[in-house]
């Protein structure tokens, strides 16, 4: 398991594919190296009510919350925090250098005693 979660504005989706944002930072965290392919999950939810900074309409919000299983030392997660941040700014570019965004990610770790898993995808991988 990561665990990535956009929570991002509604005006967000006329200037952006959100999707292809999910798979471009889906990669993004594949290519840390130490977040498995087979737990990694991104997935976006649109709030369509929402009031940012001075009220302004075009104001924009992108939030990234990233859940890792605990385990992983401090400098790897800010390794892998650089990398997925990144990524996020370098796909939302055009965005950002034209409308007034507020861009944000957390990682934070899962208590691996409080969070039970099944994972059978590792088992319907293709086999390369």
């Amino acid at each position: 398991m990561p665990h990535l979660t956009l929570d991002y504005s509604a005006n967000l989706e006329a200037l952006c594919d959100v999707s292809k944002l999910c798979d471009h930072l889906r990669l993004a965290a594949i290519s840390t190296g130490v977040l498995p392919l087979a737990g990694v999950r991104v997935r976006a939810f649109c709030a369509t009510h929402v009031s940012i900074a001075d009220g302004a309409e075009d104001n924009i919000y992108l939030d990234i919350s990233v859940r890792l299983r605990a385990g992983r030392d401090i400098e790897t997660r800010k390794a892998a925090t650089k990398l997925i941040f990144e990524a996020a700014q370098e796909f939302l570019a055009p965005v950002i250098a034209t409308h007034p965004i507020a861009l944000s990610m957390e990682m934070r770790d899962i208590d691996p005693d409080l969070a039970p898993k099944l994972n059978t995808i590792r088992d319907h991988l293709k086999k390369d």
